[in-house]
């Protein structure tokens, strides 16, 4: 039996020349580590990309890879993999992946940590190993699932950076020319408002394409309902994070209120947590990220989501397109998907970084080709590794 004989973790820290969602805000400095607080919505960022992947490698020599949620201190999570995960895994079945995420969640469920950068670590060991087994399978990890049910996945653009109102319409209206029919700006950086900037884009855009909008979690469920409702008249399409993650309560009266579908979920990691907000009726559409719950939880998420009729509009994080992929192989199996988020300031510049055929391009996302997940990291991904690593 060809057991796991290594698990290896590695932070990387990739330059960017301007932080994820834009410029800094006036009066807003970058401490020594590189982190800033984005005052739209009190929330840590970098002024880097910051990743982990995780290499699983099999007494045969195979390896599979994973990528892990490591927006702030990676190194964090890198070290969870190595001093904690690790001797869990070592020893273990590829074909067990189902299995070894339910022993990793379990072993720290009384320590308090059923969630945060243990599931984020847990995330990435469960993806490598899905992509382990797929590539001694030979087959990709959607037809574990169940079978490829999309050749072509649909996008929509996530983000409009601009230093201005009509700045930030104008990359809207650029990606609708370039073949897109949906595009999300970000309530934490839309300075003039939510209403002013959805009135920006859809006269840029036109009548047709959808307008997301990502409220950030700013907002109590009163101050939502009158913002959404305000927007409505120009054509909201999805609104996303309006209140507090905590505030269950006020995401549902926020989702009763209002005639937009709101969307809810990038920040959760567990059928746990995604169970009593969908008895709420507190969305109707989620948004799992790969990079918190692995392909096991992912796909338990949205086939828990589907039972209450929820669509999926998969969230995707900082990454080099690893985790992507997984989200795509996930989402492609998958009877409930709508639509993928797609990154288009992280998405092709950090693609460089792996060897795929993976692509986004004129509305759609191309799964990758090829067993596994259908991404392996290029040497030159390592040349951003954090130094020094590992710690003495």
């Amino acid at each position: 039996m060809d057991t796991v004989e290594l698990v290896e973790a590695f932070p990387l820290r990739i330059p960017r020349p301007t932080p994820y969602l834009g410029g800094l805000e006036h009066g807003v400095e970058p401490n020594a580590k590189g982190l800033f607080i984005r005052p739209g919505n009190r929330t840590v960022y970098s002024v880097h990309d910051h990743t982990v992947l995780v290499r699983v490698t099999a007494q045969s020599g195979q390896a599979g890879w994973g990528e892990c949620f490591g927006v702030v201190a990676p190194e964090i999570v890198a070290t969870i993999v190595k001093e904690l995960a690790e001797p869990m895994v070592v020893g273990r079945h590829p074909h067990q992946v189902v299995e070894v995420f339910d022993d990793l969640y379990d072993s720290l469920r009384v320590r308090g940590y059923f969630g945060g950068f243990w599931l984020d670590a847990l995330a990435g060991i469960d993806q490598a190993l899905w992509d382990l087994r797929g590539r001694l399978l030979d087959l990709p990890v959607c037809h574990l699932l169940g079978g490829r049910r999309l050749k072509q996945l649909p996008a929509y653009v996530s983000g409009l950076p601009g230093t201005d109102l009509q700045a930030r319409a104008a990359v809207a209206k650029d990606w609708m020319e370039r073949g897109f029919s949906a595009v999300k700006f970000a309530g934490a950086v839309a300075h003039e408002g939510e209403l002013a900037e959805i009135r920006a884009v859809r006269e840029a855009i036109g009548p047709d394409p959808q307008i997301l909008a990502d409220f950030h979690w700013r907002y109590t469920g009163s101050e939502a309902v009158a913002i959404i409702r305000s927007m409505e008249p120009h054509g909201l399409a999805v609104a996303e994070a309006p209140v507090k993650p905590e505030d269950v309560a006020g995401l549902a009266h926020v989702a009763r209120s209002v005639q937009t579908p709101v969307a809810a979920g990038e920040e959760l990691r567990t059928v746990h947590e995604y169970l009593p907000r969908l008895e709420a009726r507190a969305m109707s559409i989620i948004q799992p990220e790969m990079l918190h719950t692995g392909v096991t939880g992912f796909h338990r998420i949205c086939l828990l989501a589907d039972a209450f009729h929820c669509r999926v509009m998969p969230h995707a994080t900082i990454g080099i397109g690893i985790g992507q992929a997984a989200s795509l192989h996930v989402a492609a199996a998958i009877p409930n998907f709508d639509m993928h988020e797609f990154q288009h300031t992280i998405f092709h510049r950090n693609l460089r970084l792996v060897d795929t055929d993976m692509d986004c391009r004129e509305g759609h996302f191309h799964l990758p080709e090829g067993p596994g997940l259908g991404v392996t990291p290029k040497p030159e991904a390592f040349s951003y590794m954090v130094e020094p690593w590992p710690p003495p």
